[in-house]
């Protein structure tokens, strides 16, 4: 994000401050065992995206990293009654295969009729006649791959939803009138994250950006016409020894602009009684869940829980050619290795079906376990994966299966502050950000402030704003 900043290096002095001992925020990578696992790191947080991720790519390959193309294959639910997958046919996608075709020809109506663009879509299927076991088996499992989330599928305005279909800018795939989902989606698993982010911090740094890890911005205390002030502290990067790492001492430091890359409600609070009735009644409407990531290798427990082979049982019937060479090719024949190779899962609450837990298969996603890399040689055997389950929102802990994992096993955990798409964030938060970005010499970036998580930090329509200011400008992004 920064840069946009630093285009003409006369205008601006660009400081850039990072809680944390390295850059990347979420997308990070873990180091992990070769010899067991078959390659030595693993990402985190952020492991792959669709094609339409070009400024992505670009900031990738800018940077000598390559991202590589791959076939996300998913498996929702488990059971014959209860599973779907994008691979081969099965018998709940032919069971719905009507309100598969109604709801994508209504999903054209949203694009018509602007009013029905902020409608939930568990109230767009209601209206219109759809079952309930087409919203929790088929629609909110589907939502979950879209937006990396699990249990706020209800509440994404069905107009976004149509978006991730046909609009060209956000576009995850094309709708299928009869899967919905296509066969066999391609899509791009990323490079090292934490290597890409020192390559992409150290090339800010020769053109001019000054970026200082392990620091705290604790508030800000003044923002007014004789500028900004944050007031902040430093942080051990042994984040193990817990708050005695955070130093005591503070720093009072000036700029005359100041970029928030964080999340609102904590944008919020950093202003405190400074925050404007503007930015304190936009800012608040954001709403996040406390989600947890676990990064193990607990084949028993992922197997028990989801459909991670082909099995006859959860096929359907071949209703086409192209359905006999699916199912052909998933289960194996003569020699040949079954290619049902799913790495993304759903698991829905028995008491609570609209709401699920999240899972990857790392290995079977991320390109650096196959040898050589980007190859379809064989992978390491699936005692050996490494799996992510994603268990979404602290409220609903209760009911999570986080205590099945073999503690043994767990390599790493990881809170996340995660955004909920809810249809009331695109409705008052989304439209105001142009009242707020720009005034008292704030800016507001990050994915948040405009629709979806498209692993972007900072956007070039946030900052273009800053090239009516006359030179020099300090710039602090926090």
């Amino acid at each position: 994000g920064s840069e946009m900043c630093i285009r003409d290096r006369d205008k601006f002095e660009v400081t850039l401050l990072e809680k944390d001992n390295v850059p990347g925020g979420q997308a990070k990578s873990i180091a992990i065992d070769k010899a067991k696992f078959g390659t030595d790191w693993v990402n985190i947080g952020a492991q792959g995206g669709p094609g339409i991720f070009r400024h992505t790519y670009n900031f990738f390959r800018e940077y000598g990293h390559e991202p590589q193309e791959t076939t996300l294959q998913f498996a929702f639910g488990k059971g014959r009654d209860n599973f779907w997958t994008n691979a081969f046919p099965t018998s709940v996608v032919q069971e719905h295969a009507e309100e598969i075709r109604k709801f994508g020809e209504l999903l054209t109506r949203v694009r018509q009729y602007s009013l029905l663009w902020h409608l939930p879509l568990k109230a767009f299927l209601r209206i219109f006649g759809f079952s309930k076991e087409f919203g929790n088996k088929i629609i909110y499992p589907a939502t979950s791959i879209f937006f990396g989330m699990g249990n706020q599928g209800r509440d994404v305005p069905c107009g976004l939803y149509q978006g991730l279909f046909e609009d060209p800018d956000i576009k995850f795939c094309s709708y299928d009138m009869s899967t919905l989902v296509p066969f066999d989606h391609s899509v791009y698993a990323y490079p090292n994250m934490s290597r890409f982010y020192l390559d992409w911090a150290e090339g800010l740094r020769t053109k001019g950006v000054n970026i200082r890890f392990n620091t705290q911005v604790v508030k800000v205390f003044q923002r007014n016409k004789k500028g900004i002030i944050v007031e902040t502290r430093r942080i051990d990067s042994d984040h193990r020894i817990g708050d005695s790492g955070i130093k005591n001492r503070t720093l009072s430091e000036s700029y005359d602009k100041i970029v928030f890359c964080i999340p609102g409600d904590q944008a919020k609070d950093l202003l405190g009684d400074l925050a404007t009735w503007r930015e304190k009644m936009v800012l608040g409407t954001t709403q996040w869940c406390k989600d947890l990531t676990i990064t193990h290798s607990d084949h028993a427990y992922f197997q028990r829980k989801f459909e991670v082979h082909y099995r006859d049982e959860i096929c359907g019937e071949a209703q086409t050619l192209e359905d006999k060479e699916h199912i052909k090719v998933a289960k194996g024949e003569q020699g040949v290795a079954s290619r049902f190779q799913p790495s993304y899962f759903t698991f829905s609450y028995q008491a609570r079906p609209e709401k699920m837990e999240v899972r990857y298969d790392c290995t079977r996603f991320q390109y650096q376990f196959r040898n050589p890399n980007g190859t379809d040689d064989p992978l390491p055997p699936f005692e050996d994966h490494i799996f992510q389950s994603h268990f979404i929102d602290e409220k609903m802990r209760h009911v999570w299966t986080v205590d099945l994992i073999d503690q043994e096993k767990i390599i790493e955990q990881k809170w996340w502050h995660q955004l909920s798409h809810r249809w009331q964030h695109f409705a008052k938060l989304v439209p105001a950000m142009k009242f707020l970005n720009g005034r008292n010499d704030t800016f507001y970036a990050g994915s948040w402030t405009y629709t979806v998580s498209t692993h972007v930090s900072l956007s070039r329509r946030h900052l273009q704003v800053l090239d009516q200011y006359p030179a020099p400008s300090s710039c602090v992004i926090l």
